[in-house]
C-alpha cells in the first residue's frame, strides 16, 4: 500500500511551546523531540506530528480542523484533560455510533476525543 495522499504529519500552532509539552506528556504520554527553541516534535500520538511556537506562525483559530483522538475510557479522558489544565469546549455527548467530547489546549487548539458506544 502506498503512502502516496494519505495524512503523514500534524502540526498545531503553540503559544508556549512548554506547556504544551508538559500537557501532552502528562496527559497522554507523548514523547518530544526538540528541534531549536520554537519546534518539538512529538510521538506516540498514533500519527507523528509537532508543535511550532514560530512568532510568525498562524495562531489556533475556531475555524480550523478538528484532531479527534481516541480512548478507550472516555470518562477517564476528560478527568486526564481536566487535571492537565484544559478547558472542556463541549461536554460529552453522544452521536450515532460514539460518544465525544472537545477540550481546549494550553495554546488554544480545539480537540475532540471520542469512543465507540
Amino acid at each position: 500500500m502506498s503512502d502516496h495522499h494519505k495524512i503523514h504529519y500534524i502540526e498545531l500552532p503553540a503559544t508556549n511551546l512548554a506547556a504544551m509539552k508538559s500537557f501532552y506528556g502528562d496527559v497522554f504520554g507523548w514523547t518530544f523531540t526538540d528541534y531549536g527553541p520554537s519546534y518539538a516534535a512529538f510521538h506516540g500520538a498514533g500519527i507523528e506530528g509537532g508543535f511550532d511556537a514560530d512568532a510568525g506562525r498562524r495562531k489556533p483559530s475556531d475555524m480550523g480542523s478538528l484532531i479527534v483522538l481516541f480512548s478507550g475510557d472516555l470518562v477517564s479522558s476528560l478527568k486526564a484533560v481536566e487535571a492537565g489544565g484544559a478547558k472542556i469546549s463541549v461536554p460529552i455527548f453522544e452521536f450515532p455510533g460514539g460518544k465525544r467530547f472537545h477540550f481546549i489546549d494550553p495554546s488554544g487548539n480545539e480537540l475532540a476525543i471520542w469512543t465507540t458506544l
